[in-house]
């Protein structure tokens, strides 16, 4: 549960700044970007892997760069679904979803896993402990 408020504040931090920035796309009260960056997380962890294996012969054909159009076409849908935060149309959309991008990923870099190294939340590999012994 940790985990998930973790990166809930994370994408809210990223939001945040998208919204703050001159892109185009603005929230009417804290609520609302609670709301978008929730429905954000869930989208992206949800509908998101789907329609990236629906578009992968256009992700090959570009090379990978197809995945920013996905990543602007959910984004405007979260402004779709939540009524006040609006983003004003494709490009902020675009330009929103590389800022959000990269403040989350530069955000969860941050945090330390509990072997004390610093890895992003979602890729925290299990920890193992070994029975050895030290020399002192």
């Amino acid at each position: 549960m940790t985990a998930f408020l973790i990166r809930w504040m994370v994408t809210t931090v990223a939001v945040f700044v998208a919204v703050k920035l001159p892109l185009g796309i603005r929230c009417e009260s804290a609520g609302a970007l609670l709301a978008a960056s929730l429905l954000l997380g869930v989208i992206n962890a949800f509908v998101r892997p789907v329609i990236l294996l629906l578009s992968l012969p256009f992700i090959i054909v570009t090379m990978g760069l197809f995945i920013f159009v996905v990543n602007a076409l959910l984004l405007l849908l979260v402004s779709w679904l939540v009524p006040a935060f609006v983003v004003g149309g494709f490009w902020s959309a675009f330009f929103g979803a590389i800022v959000i991008g990269i403040v989350s990923w530069l955000l969860s870099s941050f945090f330390r896993t509990s072997d004390g190294r610093i890895q992003t939340i979602a890729h925290h590999p299990a920890i193992k402990k070994a029975d050895a012994r030290t020399i002192e």
